[in-house]
C-alpha cells in the first residue's frame, strides 16, 4: 500500500500542477528550435531502477553521438517532482525531456506554454501511434504533447496463504464476478483476517484511481470518467460499482480508516489493488498472486486503470531535433526491453509478450500484467482536473465509505459538479 500511495501521490501532485498552471500563459521559455542539434539535458524519476535504466541509455547514446551529448539528472528535489517541473517551466529552465510525466499534468503545462507539440515534428504522431497503438486519449486538442511511455496496470493482488486459509484456491480464485468476489471476501474475514481488501479511505482526490475507477473502467469497457466534456458515471455501471464498494464498507470487509502500516506485509489485509511494481516489493514478505479486477458479469480481459507515465519535451529546449532523436532512441524496442528488465514496468507498446518473449518466459509472474497492459485506460485530460476529481472523491466518500448520503445522490451531485468544472 505504501508503494501505491507513493505512485498516486506523484500523479496527484501532477494534477495540482495542472490546476495551478491552467490560468496563465506565462513561462515555458520557448526559445528552442525544431532544427537545433547539440547537447541536451534530461530529467529522470528518482526511482533507483529507472535511474539505472536512464544512465545506461544515456551512455549508449553518448558513445555514438559525441557532438550531441545527453546529460541526465534526477528531477530536482522538492515537495514533488511535478512542482519542480512547473517551477522550471515558469522560470524557462526546464530540461529538454522529462521521463515519468503524469498524463494528468500535461494539459496544464500545455496551457502554461511549456510543452513542445510532438505532432508538429515530422513523423511525430506516426511514431507515437505506431509504438503505442491506441493512444488517442493522450492527445490534447488533437496533438501529442506527450509520448505514452510505460504503465503499471492495476490488478487485484492477493496473499496466497491467506486465500488458502480461507478455503479459496490461490491458483484459481474464481472471483471475477461481484457476487463471487463478495462471497469469498466474507470467507476471508470470517477466517480471521482484519480486512478482505483495503483501499485507502482517505480524501485525496487521486484515491478514486485505486478503488472506484479501475472497476468503473472494467464495467464500461474503458469509458473514462469524463468524455466529450461530459461526465459518464451517473449510470447503471456507476451505480453497480458504487454499490459493490459500499457493500464492503457496510459489511466491514474493508475498513473505513487508513492503515497505519503496510497492511499487505502485516497480513491485515488479503488483497489490494496494485501494479507490477508489487512483485519485487513483496518478494521477500508475501507469496502473492494477481487477478483482474472484477465485473458484475465476470467478463474476460476487463479494462483497468493504466497508471501510466509519459515523456514530454519542453519548449525551453534549444536543441529540439536532438531531443526528438534521443526520445526515439530511448523508446526503441531495445531501450524498452531494458526498461522492462530493470524495472518490471510495462513499456506502452503493442504486442509486449511477443516482442519480449524471452523476458516473459523467464519471468512468468509478469505475464498477467503484460496481457493486462493491452486492456487499459487512463484519466481523461480535462480542465480543472484537481477540482473535478476532488468533487468526485468528496461525494464518493460521504456516500460509499461513510454511508452518510445515498449512492443516487453521490452520482448525481458529483456528475453535476464535474460537468460544471469541465465546462469552465
Amino acid at each position: 500500500m505504501k508503494k501505491i500511495r507513493a505512485t498516486a501521490l506523484i500523479a496527484a501532485i501532477a494534477l495540482v500542477a495542472t490546476g495551478c498552471s491552467s490560468g496563465g500563459g506565462g513561462g515555458g521559455g520557448g526559445d528552442g528550435t525544431a532544427e537545433g542539434t547539440g547537447p541536451i539535458d534530461v530529467w529522470l524519476s528518482n526511482n533507483e531502477q529507472e535511474v539505472a535504466w536512464g544512465t545506461a541509455v544515456v551512455e549508449a547514446w553518448n558513445a555514438e553521438h559525441p557532438d550531441e551529448k545527453v546529460t541526465a539528472q534526477e528531477i530536482p528535489a522538492g515537495s514533488s517532482s511535478e512542482e519542480a517541473i512547473t517551477a522550471a517551466i515558469t522560470a524557462g529552465t526546464a530540461p529538454c525531456l522529462v521521463y515519468n510525466v503524469a498524463p494528468a499534468a500535461v494539459s496544464g503545462w500545455v496551457k502554461q506554454g511549456g510543452l513542445v507539440d510532438l505532432s508538429s515534428i515530422d513523423g511525430g504522431s506516426d511514431y507515437i501511434s505506431e509504438r503505442g497503438g491506441e493512444v488517442d486519449s493522450y492527445a490534447s486538442d488533437g496533438s501529442f504533447y506527450q509520448l505514452p511511455w510505460k504503465s503499471n496496470p492495476v490488478m487485484v493482488m492477493y496473499n496466497k496463504a491467506l486465500f488458502e486459509a480461507a478455503g479459496i484456491d490461490p491458483e484459481d480464485p474464481q472471483m471475477n464476478t461481484y457476487e463471487a468476489f463478495l462471497e469469498k471476501s466474507r470467507a476471508i474475514v470470517d477466517s480471521g483476517v482484519q480486512s478482505a481488501i483495503w483501499p485507502s479511505p482517505t480524501s485525496e482526490f487521486y484515491q478514486p484511481w485505486f478503488d472506484f475507477y479501475p472497476l468503473y473502467l472494467a464495467e464500461t469497457d474503458g469509458t473514462m470518467l469524463v468524455e466529450d466534456g461530459t461526465s459518464t458515471f451517473d449510470s447503471d455501471a456507476g451505480q453497480a460499482v458504487a454499490d459493490f464498494w459500499a457493500t464492503f464498507y457496510e459489511e466491514k470487509l474493508s475498513p473505513n480508516e487508513a492503515s497505519t502500516d503496510d497492511a499487505m506485509s502485516a497480513g491485515t489485509t488479503a488483497m489490494q489493488l496494485a501494479g507490477p511494481w508489487a512483485i519485487p516489493s513483496y518478494a521477500e514478505t508475501v507469496d502473492v498472486g494477481f487477478m483482474p479486477v472484477p465485473t458484475s458479469d465476470g467478463r474476460e480481459n476487463p479494462v483497468t486503470f493504466a497508471d501510466s507515465k509519459s515523456v514530454s519535451m519542453f519548449t525551453a529546449c534549444e536543441n529540439q531535433a536532438t531531443a526528438w532523436e534521443f526520445l526515439k532512441f530511448s523508446t526503441s524496442v531495445d531501450s524498452d526491453g531494458q526498461l522492462l528488465e530493470l524495472t518490471g514496468q510495462m513499456p506502452m507498446r503493442t504486442d509486449l509478450t511477443g516482442t519480449y518473449a524471452d523476458y516473459f518466459e523467464a519471468n512468468p509472474n509478469y505475464v498477467a500484467f503484460a496481457e493486462q497492459a493491452e486492456s487499459t485506460a487512463d484519466v481523461p485530460s480535462i480542465p480543472n482536473s484537481v477540482e473535478a476529481w476532488q468533487a468526485f472523491r468528496d461525494e464518493y466518500s460521504a456516500a460509499v465509505i461513510f454511508g452518510k448520503n445515498s449512492i443516487d445522490d453521490f452520482l448525481k451531485n458529483a456528475a453535476s459538479k464535474i460537468d460544471d468544472l469541465v465546462a469552465e
